[in-house]
């Protein structure tokens, strides 16, 4: 079981070096960098005309983050980092035949994930055997075949696993939970399981909709933005000209986050030549530097300070919400010990912060990651519900909640049906649909459908992503993965999850979101739905010159039709293979808010989902009421000497995809392998900066360890530690999640440092 493969992808260890914090988010530095990433992968051409098209009307979405596209689009609808994404996917360089005989998986396993990813995009279909160590080419037919084949002689349907990562289209997705349910299961874990679905159970609880409730337009509308546990400057570029537009029209923006981030500092717009020779825009009027893991407590201080000063909005109250009074006693029974521990913030800050909500009539509070991967995430959420409910901040202009999704249609995905927790609603369409018969037990989310691929084995097939570097609890997702017959990865570049394989692996290469769709039918189109619910169109321009690289909805199609023809089915495979209108068409009948869907999405810009709350102030919750909630204040301290560690990402990377090992907006160079600390932290260790330190995490017992760090200072709140995504995942016991939902905390684990000079001691 297993080949030995190295499951750990590691910067190499090069000692990093610090320099200073930019003071200034893009400009002129992220000019350079946008174009230096672009020709260097598709040439001075293919650079102009891609980045000319993204996030157009006539054009594809940027395959990196979900931010929305404004009504009025300047010629250059892209941000730095977004530019990385689309040259990354974009590239002129393809894997020849060649590369596969050269390297073995193992030879492959020693080379680092930027090197992974920069070998280029992958050409042909291709299967590491039982017992082989080289991935060898096969056709399409025979590829299909075999994983057809596999699926029907698999006993238990629930044993084979169905995973989605966010940069899916709206029609890939579709399908591949119609794959997933025809065959069995509702086993459809999808990287939101791992981010943003705190925020879909929170949201759901208090408002009744599992998304955010804000438009672009309301920004330049609000009194107050608040960002919270976000760090829009790397990971929403865009974002920050939407908060510069706010500042412009009048909004106060406060941000709150343990690292006082770049982007949230002072913002020099590229486009703007006023900006580019200027000092740019101060984004955040005030910065709170709260210990990790301690919003719930300052929500809910802030919440008590709103009632003590009577300044809540009583009707709205009484017309929209329920349990009030229930709240407001266990809010103003704040413990104020308690809350300046858990915050890090005395009692007068904290009033100080509460004036910004008090004095706002409409606010706005945006979050990510941040507040979505602790044990209390979702209770975190529920308390920035109440202070919003409590200022009426629902269904008002310039107001709500703006979850900011991370994938490019994560969001989309979800609407559509990937879920493993479907609705009975919507299985009673799909159901009648296709007239299949649609199992009304939940399947396993990522989480779990480790734990059982752990103890089972059984199947697992990847739509697009990097699931085993994306999981916590490395060697243990590697180990479940390694348990099982056949794991198939459909995919556009190489990854560590292509080495770390069942008894066979597969990889099946697909078009990206910057490549033309084009089937038997001709060019297709493709749809997303971006982070605050507007639908459009996704037009790919770039033709891959090998027949071998096909369409995602083509893939999963010509697998659906294999399989019905070994199990039965009527289900018309073929055709929505090659004809997305198709597709669309069946999402239409089956998802609310889809009406003329092919008409509606292909004028203008797109159209707009149906949100109750924000459009009519309705609640499909139980009480039909948005719910105030009234959970224990709590949150994570360390103890005996320990942090709490919160993985982070760099500025030159997008989730698992590394393009250096530099984070420039944090003056670290040469190398990710590295904690970040707080000075007084390290002094009171013995800590050198630079010096090579362990981590190791006890879990229920189970411990876990990791060597070849390096520490380094920087200006963050005592008692808390930061590393980067993927690295330090390994550190995050699998058992480890989010109470509700089931997200891994990888934004709060508690680890011990130890220096590697004294525990190499004989």
């Amino acid at each position: 079981m297993g080949r030995g493969v190295s499951r750990i992808g590691r910067s190499v260890h090069n000692t990093p070096i610090i320099t200073s914090v930019e003071e200034t988010a893009g400009g002129m530095p992220a000019v350079i960098s946008a174009w230096k990433h672009g020709v260097s992968k598709m040439g001075l051409v293919g650079s102009a005309v891609s980045l000319s098209k993204a996030n157009q009307t006539n054009g594809f979405d940027c395959p990196g983050c979900a931010w929305p596209d404004p009504k009025h689009r300047s010629p250059f609808e892209y941000c730095e980092n977004g530019a990385k994404a689309i040259a990354d996917e974009a590239t002129i360089k393809t894997i020849p035949d060649t590369f596969w005989k050269e390297n073995s998986i193992h030879a492959l396993g020693r080379r680092s994930d930027r090197w992974l990813n920069s070998q280029g995009r992958l050409s042909r279909p291709m299967i590491l055997e039982k017992g082989s160590n080289h991935y060898v080419p096969l056709d399409w037919d025979r590829a299909i075949g075999i994983i057809a084949k596999t699926l029907d002689a698999l006993e238990d349907p629930n044993d084979a696993y169905f995973y989605t990562s966010g940069r899916a289209s709206n029609e890939a997705a579709y399908l591949w939970q119609l794959l997933a349910r025809q065959y069995g299961t509702n086993n459809l874990p999808d990287c939101s399981n791992m981010c943003h679905e705190s925020s879909g159970v929170a949201l759901n609880e208090s408002i009744g909709i599992g998304k955010g409730t804000v438009r672009l337009e309301d920004f330049d509308k609000a009194d107050l933005i608040v960002v919270v546990g976000q760090n829009p400057g790397t990971n929403h570029p865009r974002m920050l000209s939407a908060l510069k537009s706010a500042k412009k029209s009048g909004a106060s923006i406060l941000s709150i986050n343990p690292l006082k981030e770049t982007g949230m500092r002072r913002f020099r717009h590229p486009q703007s030549p006023i900006d580019m020779l200027g000092a740019g825009t101060q984004i955040s009027d005030d910065h709170v530097d709260i210990k990790v893991n301690g919003d719930m407590a300052l929500f809910r201080a802030i919440g008590s300070i709103i009632l003590d000063k009577g300044v809540h909005d009583m009707d709205f109250i009484n017309l929209n919400t329920t349990g009030f009074l229930d709240y407001a006693n266990i809010a103003k029974a704040v413990d104020w010990g308690l809350t300046e521990d858990l915050t890090g913030q005395s009692r007068d800050r904290i009033y100080e912060i509460s004036d910004y909500f008090c004095r706002s009539k409409r606010t706005i509070v945006c979050w990510a990651m941040g507040i979505t991967q602790h044990k209390n995430s979702v209770n975190t959420i529920r308390e920035i519900m109440n202070v919003l409910l409590l200022k009426g901040d629902i269904g008002r202009e310039g107001s709500g909640p703006c979850p900011v999704r991370g994938h490019s249609n994560v969001q989309g995905d979800r609407t559509v049906g990937i879920t493993h927790a479907p609705g009975s609603f919507f299985i009673e369409k799909l159901s009648k649909e296709f007239d299949i018969d649609i199992s009304p037990e939940h399947g396993a989310d990522s989480v779990n459908a480790v734990m059982r691929m752990k103890r089972r084995g059984g199947i697992f097939l990847s739509l697009g992503g990097n699931f085993l570097s994306a999981m916590s609890d490395t060697e243990y997702t590697a180990e479940a993965l390694e348990n099982c017959n056949l794991t198939v990865q459909i995919s556009t570049k190489l990854n560590r999850s292509h080495l770390i394989t069942g008894d066979v692996g597969m990889i099946l290469p697909c078009l990206g979101r910057t490549d033309q769709q084009i089937t038997s039918h001709g060019p297709q189109l493709l749809t997303v739905e971006n982070s605050m619910g507007v639908v459009h169109v996704s037009r790919g321009h770039n033709v891959r010159s090998t027949m071998a690289i096909k369409p995602e909805p083509t893939i999963i199609s010509s697998i659906g039709a294999k399989l019905q023809e070994l199990r039965g089915g009527s289900i018309p495979w073929r055709e929505f293979g090659s004809e997305f209108d198709k597709i669309r068409d069946s999402i239409e009948r089956v998802v609310p808010g889809f009406e003329a869907y092919n008409t509606r999405v292909k004028s203008g810009s797109g159209f707009e989902l149906p949100n109750p709350p924000r459009d009519s102030l309705r609640f499909d919750t139980d009480s039909g009421r948005a719910e105030f909630s009234s959970h224990k204040v709590d949150g994570f301290q360390p103890k005996n000497g320990a942090f709490v560690m919160m993985t982070i990402r760099s500025h030159d990377q997008f989730n698992t995809t590394i393009y250096s090992n530099n984070d420039r907006y944090r003056g670290i160079n040469g190398s990710r392998n590295v904690v970040l600390m707080s000075t007084i932290d390290m002094r009171k260790m013995g800590f050198r900066k630079g010096e090579q330190v362990g981590l190791q995490t006890v879990h229920h017992g189970r411990r876990i360890v990791s060597e070849g760090w390096y520490v380094l200072p920087y200006d963050i709140p005592t008692g808390s530690i930061a590393t980067y995504f993927p690295e330090s995942n390994c550190l995050i016991p699998i058992e480890s999640v989010a109470d509700y939902s089931n997200t891994p905390t990888s934004k709060s684990v508690m680890v011990e440092v130890t220096s590697s000079r004294l525990s190499s001691r004989p």
